[in-house]
């Protein structure tokens, strides 16, 4: 099909993917989301690994001219009316990477949503690796802990964005994904706690890496490949990541489908490759491949996964215009950056950037060793909005977003940055306990949360 089939690529549309949390009136997680979906009625709202998480898909479109401001209008009035009946549940929505509250007591497998694929896929992932699910994760404090489920992955609620790309420009736009991914987490960050501990900055990348690992530690040892994966090399075609997969990961859910792909494609019509699809979608790249079928036409996409939700719809909007007009202008960039940088280089600015957020150190080409901030102020935020206007932007829009990651960047204040210096603040100046300070603060963020004011301008103490 890469060589011989027509793609749709001639007006590329962009996506989001939106994860969100339930918590009750004490600010704790509220196992109510089959609930809270029966009475919304709303098939682009769906449930997710917890039964204290939903998820939503938003409608993809292009953002051209007011795509962002559709975007805005159109993900703020769906997540009111559903936070509207989560309250006729005892229940309010949270967009956060992850939800501080949550405790090891709630990571139970009682606690899984109902859709039997999310059993079936625990028990794949638990009999591969034949033994706990161990975690250890040392940040500015340290959690080791162990379950016999992968339900503290449905601690990780995520944005992610899509981008529809033609086959011969899907290498170039998944490569500057991939070299951009550091810059992302270090700008929005906002997943510090989990089971009451100070951890990274974004911990949620540790954390998903660590829970869905099928590996047991004699695996690990001889190089077998995880599947939360960053990569290992810039590749050249699509076809190299699903090849990766063949090669480095065996399926985890046995489901096979009627359709017989080569028939399909004699008679004229487009295959649905369901397997593809279904297996591919239990490797969890941050930077995922995706082939779908709309209206009847196939189509590639760059799925971006590596950002956490929230705080707040136009913090998650900055965040799309970012990486939207970022990767345009370095996909298109006649010496590429990836030419450049080194893949291992890549890896190590990803994690140090999640460990350390908006205060990390990276390596970039011409320069070195450089701050975040000093990088994007200096060098990428020009290049996102040239790339933005390559899309056809709308210039307020432009720089209504685009402002915003230069606030987080300036006052060195995003999501993460808030949730910690607020907590800090709560326990020195209330004498609050941790469990009583993230309770506190949590509810604080809810009500700035529903506000739709960049995290940045939020007060703290």
């Amino acid at each position: 099909m890469l060589n011989d089939f027509r793609f749709d690529a001639d007006r590329p549309t962009t996506g989001l993917e939106i994860e969100l949390n339930l918590i009750d009136g004490e600010a704790m997680p509220a196992m109510r989301n089959a609930e809270v979906l029966a009475d919304l009625a709303d098939s682009s709202f769906q449930t997710e690994l917890g039964q204290f998480n939903l998820e939503i898909n938003v409608r993809p479109r292009l953002i051209a001219g007011h795509g962002f401001d559709e975007y805005e209008r159109d993900v703020s009035a769906s997540l009111a009316h559903a936070d509207e009946r989560a309250h006729k549940h005892d229940a309010q929505l949270v967009l956060i990477g992850i939800l501080p509250t949550l405790t090891q007591a709630h990571t139970v497998l009682d606690n899984i949503s109902a859709n039997p694929r999310y059993r079936l896929l625990n028990e794949q992932i638990v009999t591969a690796r034949g033994e706990a699910m161990a975690l250890d994760i040392q940040g500015a404090e340290r959690l080791q802990a162990s379950n016999d489920s992968i339900v503290p992955e449905a601690a990780c609620t995520s944005v992610q964005f899509h981008l529809q790309v033609a086959p011969e420009d899907f290498a170039c736009y998944w490569n500057a994904s991939q070299a951009i991914a550091g810059i992302q987490v270090a700008v929005g960050a906002n997943s510090p706690y989990f089971f009451g501990h100070q951890l990274w900055s974004e911990t949620r990348i540790a954390l998903f890496e660590q829970a869905t690992d099928t590996r047991p530690d004699e695996l690990k040892a001889q190089g077998v490949r995880p599947r939360v994966w960053f990569g290992e090399r810039w590749i050249t075609s699509i076809f190299d990541l699903f090849e990766e997969n063949v090669r480095y990961f065996p399926p985890l859910l046995p489901i096979t489908e009627t359709e017989d792909p080569v028939e399909v494609l004699n008679s004229g019509g487009v295959p649905r490759l369901g397997e593809l699809r279904l297996h591919n979608g239990t490797v969890y790249r941050w930077n995922r491949p995706v082939y779908d079928v709309m209206n009847g036409r196939p189509h590639l996409r760059v799925e971006n996964r590596v950002l956490p939700s929230g705080p707040t719809v136009v913090d998650m909007l900055a965040n799309a215009a970012f990486y939207f007009g970022l990767v345009r202008e370095l996909a298109e960039a006649d010496r590429p950056v990836w030419t450049q940088l080194t893949f291992s280089a890549a890896e190590q600015n990803f994690h140090t950037a999640a460990r350390d957020g908006i205060e990390s150190t990276v390596w970039w080409p011409r320069l070195g060793e450089t701050r975040i901030t000093d990088l994007v102020l200096e060098k990428l935020l020009p290049k996102a909005y040239d790339g933005l206007d390559r899309f056809g932007v709308d210039p307020v829009t432009r720089d209504r977003l685009l402002g915003i990651i230069e606030g987080r960047c300036v006052s060195r204040r995003n999501g993460s940055v808030w949730q910690t210096e607020t907590v800090r603040a709560l326990e020195r100046e209330r004498h609050l306990d941790r469990p009583s300070a993230l309770r506190e603060m949590l509810r604080r963020y809810s009500t700035y949360l529903a506000d739709n004011e960049p995290v940045h301008t939020w007060p703290l103490g």
